[in-house]
C-alpha cells in the first residue's frame, strides 16, 4: 500500500489550516496595536501657534496650544539677528513688561500664555525692532514626538529637544 502524501492527510490540513488561521490572528492582533497607538498619539496631538498683538499702547506676545493635547514647551530661543537674548530685558525698548515664563512650561490643549506684554507709549519703538526679533518654541507631545516652530508658525518635526546653553532663552 503507498502511503498517502502528508498534504492528502486530512489531520495536516486541519493542522496547517490552524497553524494559519493562529498567524493571521497574531498578525491583526499587532497591527491593531499599531493603529490604536496611532489613533493614540492623534488623540493628544499638540499644536503650538507664536502670535503678536498690538493697538497704540500695548504690545504683546502669545503662544497658543490649537492641538488635541498638551505641549510640553522644552526650550525656547529669541534672537534678533545673531544675538541670542537670555531675558527681554536685553532689548532697552522692553521696560515696564509683564512676562510669563515659556522654558519647561506644560501648556495644555486650547490654552496661551502670553510671554511678554507691554502698555504705556512706546510701542512704536517695540513695533521699530520687532520685524528683527526672531522667536523659536521646541515642544514635545506626550509621545516624545517633537516638533519646532518660529513666528511664521510653521511646525518642522525634530528628533528631539535640545538647546545649546548659550541659545537658550531664560526669561
Amino acid at each position: 500500500m503507498a502511503r498517502e502524501k502528508w498534504y492528502r492527510n486530512p489531520e495536516m490540513i486541519i493542522a496547517l489550516t490552524a497553524l494559519f488561521i493562529g498567524l493571521l490572528t497574531a498578525f491583526i492582533s499587532i497591527y491593531s496595536a499599531y493603529t490604536d497607538r496611532a489613533y493614540a498619539k492623534a488623540s493628544v496631538w499638540p499644536k503650538i501657534e507664536i502670535s503678536r498683538s498690538h493697538n497704540t499702547n500695548s504690545f504683546s506676545y502669545g503662544v497658543a496650544n490649537k492641538g488635541t493635547g498638551p505641549a510640553l514647551i522644552k526650550y525656547a530661543k529669541v534672537y534678533s539677528g545673531t544675538k541670542f537674548l537670555k531675558k527681554w530685558s536685553e532689548f532697552p525698548e522692553f521696560k515696564n513688561i509683564s512676562q510669563s515664563h515659556l522654558n519647561n512650561t506644560t501648556l495644555p490643549s486650547g490654552h496661551s500664555i502670553t510671554p511678554l506684554k507691554y502698555k504705556g507709549e512706546s510701542v512704536s519703538d517695540i513695533l521699530a525692532i520687532d520685524d528683527n526679533i526672531e522667536i523659536e518654541l521646541c515642544y514635545c507631545s506626550i509621545y516624545e514626538d517633537c516638533w519646532v516652530v518660529d513666528r511664521t508658525n510653521i511646525t518642522q518635526p525634530v528628533n528631539s529637544c535640545s538647546v545649546r546653553s548659550e541659545h537658550a532663552f531664560w526669561q
